[in-house]
């Protein structure tokens, strides 16, 4: 992949190909490639002996294992070849061990006199292979033993015999093998016990001990990168405890309810306690997937030491990140500028990230910013790995408010970050010069530098474009140093084509970086979301990489933090509950679901394929019997077995996606299959199968072999231009015509939230997913400040959840049988049923206004055992919502906020969300989307008092004028009737005052600042409260009706 090939468009539909080269651009520069053997032990490398050739810890047989590892067994485990059984051989340059003496030749150490032959296999030719029949399996003995102490299987043989490997019988008890016995136990209790003494002593010394040098550091290696820190019982068992308690409390509640009705009020009775049916459900769907609450930490210094060791190359998997827009009017080039520099200077080997730049509205504007941003970046990402500064994103750090000054020791700082500083506003006045310009459209077009015609100009019909700025054949920062790889994208949109929006852009991204790079992880970023923590992909690849986690993980989630929120928060833009609380609660069960942004991907999991099943270990038998009493007491489910057994090419097939390979090219690319070679029918329908896989992911041989490798890598044998054209190919309009793409395949169609939709296929195929919340959060972006664009995109996201649930992916009746659990389950059921809350929401909201006008209410007189329940309810209510915020540690702020805003959201956004999706389904009527605006004015949080007129701000003023209406009533009603009154008046009085309370953010946002409410906006909300108000009074439904005289007797005798 070349940055001088300039920029290419095409349409593969159309057989056009055109290219517009760049000058001035260096030759290749070739990347690193780490080779050797796989330490069959930890996963490092093998690495080098002192004298140049490959290091052989055992002279015997050659089994791969690193020098780490080999100096660990010879100090603290048996000191034998986990293969061969050999007692290893001191080496030249090795601490001696007890048993050395014992030993004839040199007394420096032996040279290494074995050499290795590629021609003779080892047992597992140098990898561990899962799909081996166990009876050719060798046991490996567990490693650790302390105080000299060995135990064998079988009688100690002569070490210089050769010995050979046995199988291990999956029958028989692991006891037999030495497993689990007495022994075993006790040789790793004394292990423990003597790792603990060596770390006590460690310390104790600070470091200054001679003697440590000798202790290797893959102690520290060995251990997980992460572990999962569960809420401290005396914090999570009262929560559940509470839980437990306000269920019982809410069946003694609703069976008052409902035998307790309101006889002159029972239509207001009846909606009551519908609504208060649905609120309990509601809650039942939000609260039991918090059951499980964990948190996690992660150790990047394991990390390092296992996959990133100084002076080594490193072993660090590969990662691409995804940026898309749309509009660079409202979202700023300046925004994702400042996102693709942080990702750029991000804290991870250059020749390991690759960043892809999705331009869907097919701007010249953004192309042009992209250009600038990447001849700023080869002077500012020097600069932030040099003094390692965060954030590395210039905007905002230069707007920090803080001591910059803080652990810099570098004499030359000050100077650097004051030219930088100036070299970055001369950046921001060119990227303005070029929004200023583009305010403008010229008639005829824009037109590149060289005169060519832009090929963007029509939005709406255009050929796919793709331009690589920085990469390993250019793009080198001022220091002489690598860049990362930049590239623009901008897929081809023609006419009567369904394009997808976000969705299809980001599967275009997900082909285009399979052709070119086809790192085994992703990572996507809105534009305005920039890398707060350098070290973010760091703390994703400690789950990602993690040799017993690992390979299980679909994506790391990371939460939504947010830059320019006023200080209260007014309409809850940092969602505080729902990552700080809900995640965490997944996080114990199945996974946090996927929220469109911050998110780490596999690319696998993204494929559409299962997540790997954990091996059962062998199920343990008695010896004892007979071995004719198992035949015949298995026959019969044997027998069964053997109907439902699947062929041996599916197997292959199936294992050939998931199984333990280091090598970065496929086994078998889709042109190289020899079909008049023997046995070449079984390669191809067991391993290969064309026709299917290209039915599956589309007309591109290379993509589609791209998707075999399960550890990334392209073909070596493509030249770049070659694979451009492919990714040309692969981003038409065309190409997901009659393929899975956006099925099964990639970012799931058919909602507006398709982040929702992705995440929920994942965890159907058994995935899980992980929730990282580093110290520092890892990124930071926008969010709408104005009442207005707030609404409108809890707007979007409610409409969203309302296309999931009439889809055909709805998690109601959806995935049942697959891999998702149960309380996850819940939680997607919760995502989806929550916008039609709006519509009981608004009746109990609108309650209090009805039953202070008309002097009725919902219950009846309460007696004292009735009051036992209403006092307990709101007890438990109280103290559920106390106990969450104290194992979560969201303070009450943040919580009432939450509280506000749903209320809020709900009468408004979340009602028209169920109309408009109900139109959509009935009537087929689409609801268009614009994109939320990015940038503010100068003054900060201008934007809070700026308002928009929107149809989202009827509904929730109405309440707001009904309410004072009802209050206002009800108290003239008291004053009137004299002191009995007021007693009755108190219940409606604090009903009408909850709702007021709630929506007090929207009334204190309706004012604004400067009162610039709408004219439009009062008049409605007047009219309709007025005219609601007059019809309750003129016409008053609960009120008994007679079709006479109401007559009285007056108590004289008129005889």
């Amino acid at each position: 992949m070349e940055a001088s090939a300039g920029l290419v468009a095409g349409s593969h539909n159309r057989n056009e190909l055109v290219v517009i080269r760049r000058d001035g651009d260096p030759g290749p520069k070739p990347l690193r490639q780490p080779n050797g053997q796989v330490c069959q032990i930890c996963g490092d490398d093998v690495g080098l002996a002192p004298g140049g050739e490959p290091f052989v810890a055992c002279n015997e047989c050659a089994f791969p294992v690193c020098r780490d590892c080999y100096e660990y067994e010879r100090r603290e485990g048996t000191q034998n070849c986990p293969q061969c059984k050999t007692r290893y051989k001191r080496l030249k340059g090795c601490a001696r061990v007890p048993g050395d003496e014992e030993e004839d030749g040199d007394l420096n150490g032996v040279q290494q006199p074995f050499q290795l032959n590629p021609n003779v296999p080892l047992l597992t030719n140098g990898q561990m292979v899962d799909d081996i029949p166990p009876e050719q399996h060798a046991l490996v003995p567990s490693f650790m033993g302390g105080g000299g102490k060995r135990i064998h299987p079988l009688p100690y043989a002569d070490p210089s015999l050769p010995v050979q490997p046995r199988s291990m019988d999956p029958s028989k008890d692991l006891a037999a093998y030495g497993y689990g016995s007495v022994a075993w136990k006790e040789r790793m209790e004394s292990w423990k016990q003597k790792q603990e003494r060596m770390h006590q002593m460690r310390n104790d010394a600070g470091g200054d001990d001679g003697g440590d040098d000798d202790l290797p550091l893959m102690d520290e290696a060995r251990q997980p990168l992460s572990r999962k820190i569960p809420i401290p019982s005396s914090q999570i068992n009262p929560y559940r405890m509470i839980i437990i308690i306000r269920l019982v409390v809410l069946g003694f509640f609703f069976h008052y309810r409902v035998m307790h009705p309101v006889n002159d009020a029972f239509a207001l009775w009846l909606i009551s306690v519908i609504c208060e049916i649905w609120f309990a459900m509601s809650w039942i769907l939000d609260q039991f997937p918090k059951w499980f609450p964990i948190e996690r930490e992660t150790y990047l210094d394991r990390l390092s030491l296992r996959f990133d060791k100084e002076g080594q190359p490193s072993q660090l998997a590969p990662i691409d990140f995804f940026v898309s827009t749309v509009d660079p009017l409202k979202e700023p080039p300046l925004v994702t500028a400042n996102t693709v520099l942080s990702i750029l200077a991000v804290d991870y080997p250059v020749d390991k990230v690759s960043c892809y730049v999705s331009d869907d509205g097919a701007a010249m504007l953004t192309f042009e910013a992209l250009s600038e941003t990447s001849e700023f970046a080869k002077k500012w990402v020097p600069f932030c790995k040099r003094f390692n500064i965060e954030p590395r994103a210039p905007e905002w750090y230069f707007q920090q408010k803080i001591d910059y000054l803080k652990d810099k020791v570098a004499a030359s700082f000050v100077g650097e970050r004051r030219a930088m500083k100036r070299e970055y506003e001369e950046f921001k006045v060119r990227i303005n010069a070029l929004v200023a310009k583009a305010q403008k459209v010229p008639e005829e077009g824009w037109t590149m530098q060289d005169g060519t015609p832009w090929p963007g100009n029509n939005v709406r019909d255009h050929p796919g474009m793709i331009q690589v700025f920085l990469g390993q054949s250019g793009g080198l920062d001022c220091e002489g140093n690598e860049l990362p790889r930049l590239v623009y994208v901008s897929r081809e949109k023609r006419p009567g084509y369904n394009h997808h929006k976000k969705a299809g852009a980001m599967n275009a991204l997900v082909r285009v970086s399979a052709v070119l790079t086809n790192a085994p992880y992703l990572l996507n970023l809105d534009c305005d979301h920039y890398i707060n923590n350098s070290k973010a992909i760091k703390e994703a690849m400690c789950f990602m990489m993690d040799p017993l986690l690992g390979k299980k993980v679909c994506y790391v989630q990371f939460p939504q933090r947010f830059d320019g929120i006023d200080r209260h928060d007014r309409y809850a833009n940092r969602n505080v509950v729902f990552f700080d609380i809900n995640m965490k609660g997944l996080d114990g069960i199945q996974g946090p679901i996927y929220v469109g942004t911050g998110c780490v991907f596999r690319r696998q999991a993204l494929y559409g394929y299962d997540a790997p099943k954990s091996k059962k270990p062998p199920s343990r038998t008695c010896n004892c019997w007979p071995k004719w009493c198992f035949c015949c007491c298995c026959c019969g489910n044997r027998k069964h077995k053997k109907k439902t057994t699947k062929p041996k090419s599916e197997k292959k097939k199936r294992l050939l996606f998931f199984k333990k390979e280091e090598n970065q090219s496929p086994a078998y690319t889709l042109g190289e299959i020899d079909e008049g070679a023997p046995g070449a029918e079984n390669e191809k329908a067991g391993i290969v199968n064309q026709q299917k896989l290209e039915k599956k992911f589309g007309q591109s041989s290379v993509f589609v072999t791209s998707t075999l490798l399960e550890n990334g890598g392209t073909l070596k044998s493509a030249s770049p231009a070659s694979l451009l054209k492919e990714a040309i190919h692969v981003i038409s309009c065309g190409y997901e015509d009659k393929t899975d793409w956006g099925k099964e395949i990639g970012w799931i169609y058919g909602s507006v939230t398709e982040d929702i939709l992705t995440g929920f296929k994942m965890h159907c195929h058994g995935w899980r997913s992980i929730y990282c919340i580093p110290k520092r959060p890892a990124f930071k972006g926008s969010a709408p400040l104005n009442l207005s664009d707030r609404l409108h995109q809890v707007l979007r996201w409610a409409l969203g959840s309302i296309e999931i649930f009439f889809s055909n992916h709805c998690p109601l009746w959806y995935g049942y049988g697959g891999g998702l659990k149960f309380l996850e389950r819940f939680s997607y059921i919760n995502s989806i049923v929550y916008p039609w809350t709006s519509i009981p929401l608004l009746a109990y909201c609108t309650l209090p206004a009805i039953c202070l006008l008309t002097g009725k209410f919902i219950t009846p007189e309460l007696n004292n055992v009735a009051s036992l329940w209403f006092m307990s309810l709101f007890i438990c209510i109280f103290a559920t919502s106390i106990l969450e915020m104290r194992w979560s540690g969201v303070g009450i702020d943040n919580w009432w906020r939450n509280e506000q805003f749903w209320v809020i959201g709900g009468v408004s956004s979340h009602l028209f969300a169920v109309f408009q999706g109900l139109l959509k389904v009935i009537a087929g009527v689409d609801t268009s989307f614009t994109v939320t605006s990015k940038g503010g004015d100068d003054e900060e949080f201008s934007e809070l008092y700026t308002f928009k007129w929107t149809t989202l701000l009827i509904p929730p003023t109405t309440l707001l004028l009904l309410n004072f209406i009802g209050v206002v009533a009800g108290v003239s009603n008291a004053i009137n009737n004299g002191y009995e009154s007021w007693g009755p008046l108190f219940g409606k009085l604090f009903f009408a005052f909850w709702v007021i309370v709630h929506l007090y953010p929207f009334l204190k946002g309706l004012v604004g600042r400067q009162n610039r409410t709408p004219t439009i906006v009062i008049v409605w909300s007047i009219l309709l409260a007025s005219i609601f108000s007059l019809l309750w009074v003129r016409i008053d439904p609960f009120l008994a009706k007679n079709d006479g005289p109401l007559l009285e007797e007056c108590g004289l005798d008129c005889n």
